[in-house]
């Protein structure tokens, strides 16, 4: 045998024996990139017209066997002390687009008869602050006209503007377009539903230090939660990789920015809170100390300990605390929610002790590093309550000195289960992101996990249970971007959201988890109808694609 067929029997053989183990692992990788990858594993679901496909679900609601037709030039009339609200006028239109979007798009050589031409909207109060506990009840009734009118209508009744933004997800959900009849009809009326929310906190991170978010990605991001309900976006704006916001008492602070053009000016972030506000949203800005805040040496290197050990934030020097006074009366001027987040995770104090001048402060204060850590956070929180804000801190600051924080902390559970239970066992209030059910980032946790994930689990107490405010899905960014962000958050966070909206026994009893994950699918296939990059709710991991060809609905 030649040298050359020598060779190529080698090369023969080794390309063999690559395929087979190409083939394997691209077996192995099917499977685990699935739940659902083999038709076997993979139960069909077929339309049940017996669940009701609303998401979040209302809290009470009854409804009836008839189709109503919905006119595309649906007329609104607003009424009550809130009937001039700008905010109301434009969500109706925002609405008017969702669900026409079209059946305006059909020309029609006859006229239309339709069942419904015009909405009702009655808001009692004309007070548009939006803040933690702005009531967002409403009711809304969908019926046909009756002999007290010939036209019928939808009514919306809400004590607040944001009750009735509420009421106007709800009614954008009922109404769906008919390819066969080509109009939008609502099936099941007459409607009744009596709703409010479980909890007053309902929550979204978006972490933009690991990765800067475009405003509009931001604003798309905002618009989707209003789809689920959500009313809190919680903005991580700074982190130690960057410091990508304009502070004008300190304008080298935004040196920390990756680029010059991964930056939000103060236009941009005010930008960002009306717009949210617009949808019944508030912000909550967080700026985390000490940790996390290597970035802001970049523009003020006093801040760091050493130009070789930049974090924590220098503990020893007033300069330290006059930036942040200075970053926070700047904020304040942008953010009017109550809650400000000031972090305080993770806090590696090693720099402190191996930093001649600050040991020198320590030794000379009679503080360990650890006294220092909690002396940091309290003169921290004292600047927080100074600026009229309520200081929010992750569970650390609550684990290491409890009897020390100020008596209005916000406690912020993110590193497991029953932190709540002891922060509200001692009077705090506490906000639920338990990493292993509700960290968007970490991919392998799976919807049912995070749908049945109870921010109440270990408090039996009615009172105490009062002091949950609510819950926070996180969208942390280390492996995420203006390119996947959208369907590394949805639909996942919706589970979250209804979980913080609805009734626990509703949504725990009334349904099994067939019948859940089927709304799931249906509420994901809405949201991309809407524009939203929401992933299928079934893959092993969270945000990949479909693994083969099928319905929106059974993914």
């Amino acid at each position: 045998m030649s040298s050359k067929s020598s060779s190529t029997s080698k090369n023969s053989a080794e390309f063999n024996l690559t395929a087979i183990v190409v083939f394997i692992f691209l077996s192995l990788f099917t499977l685990v990139n699935s739940s659902r990858p083999l038709s076997q594993f993979k139960p069909k679901l077929h339309y049940d017209d017996s669940l009701t496909y609303l998401w979040p679900l209302p809290s009470q609601y009854t409804y009836g066997n008839q189709t109503l037709t919905v006119d595309p030039n649906l007329s609104l009339v607003v009424t009550g002390n809130g009937g001039g609200s700008v905010i109301v006028k434009e969500a109706f239109q925002r609405y008017k687009y969702i669900i026409f979007t079209r059946a305006s798009k059909v020309s029609r050589s006859t006229a239309v008869s339709y069942d419904i031409q015009k909405l009702s909207i009655i808001v009692h109060s004309d007070n548009e602050e939006l803040q933690l506990g702005t009531d967002e009840s409403y009711s809304l009734l969908v019926a046909k006209s009756d002999e007290r009118s010939i036209i019928g209508e939808v009514t919306i009744e809400a004590n607040s503007v944001y009750g009735a933004l509420r009421g106007l997800e709800t009614l954008s959900q009922l109404c769906v377009f008919d390819s066969g009849a080509k109009h939008v009809i609502v099936s099941k009326a007459p409607w009744f539903i009596q709703d409010k929310p479980r909890f007053q906190y309902r929550g979204l991170l978006l972490d933009t230090s690991r990765h800067y978010y475009p405003v509009d990605v931001i604003k798309q991001v905002i618009e989707s939660m209003s789809y689920a309900k959500l009313n809190v976006l919680h903005w991580h704006i700074i982190d130690e990789e960057s410091f990508p916001l304009e502070v004008p008492s300190y304008p080298n602070l935004w040196k920390g920015a990756y680029t010059k053009w991964e930056r939000y000016t103060t236009e941009d972030a005010q930008e960002i809170v009306e717009f949210a506000k617009m949808r019944g949203i508030n912000v909550m800005a967080e700026v985390d100390v000490p940790g996390h805040a290597e970035s802001w040496g970049k523009g003020y290197p006093d801040l760091w300990p050493s130009a070789s050990c930049t974090e924590p934030l220098d503990v020893s020097k007033n300069f330290t605390f006059e930036v942040i006074s200075g970053i926070l009366a700047d904020m304040r001027k942008i953010f009017p929610f109550k809650l400000f987040h000031f972090g305080g995770d993770e806090v590696n104090t090693d720099c402190w002790t191996s930093t001649p001048h600050v040991n020198e402060w320590l030794l000379k204060n009679n503080m360990t590093a650890r006294d220092a850590y909690k002396y940091f956070v309290l003169k921290a929180q004292e600047i927080a309550l100074s600026n009229d804000w309520i200081p929010v801190n992750w569970e650390e600051t609550f684990n290491a000195f409890a009897s020390q924080l100020n008596p209005h902390t916000v406690v912020h559970n993110w590193l497991g289960p029953g932190v709540c239970p002891k922060a509200v066992e001692k009077g705090f209030k506490c906000i639920f992101s338990n990493q292993g059910v509700w960290y968007l980032d970490h991919l392998d946790v799976p919807w049912d996990k995070v749908y049945f994930a109870e921010p109440l689990e270990g408090i039996n107490d009615t009172s105490r249970q009062q002091l949950v405010l609510g819950g926070e899905v996180c969208m942390w960014s280390e492996t995420a971007d203006a390119s996947n962000v959208q369907q590394t958050i949805w639909p996942r966070a919706a589970a979250a959201a209804e979980r913080l909206w609805s009734d626990r026994e509703a949504t725990s009893s009334l349904y099994n988890r067939i019948d859940v994950l089927q709304r799931l699918e249906y509420f994901r296939c809405l949201l991309t109808r809407r524009g939203v990059q929401a992933a299928p709710a079934q893959n092993f991991y969270a945000r990949t694609p479909p693994t083969g060809p099928g319905s929106c609905y059974n993914q």
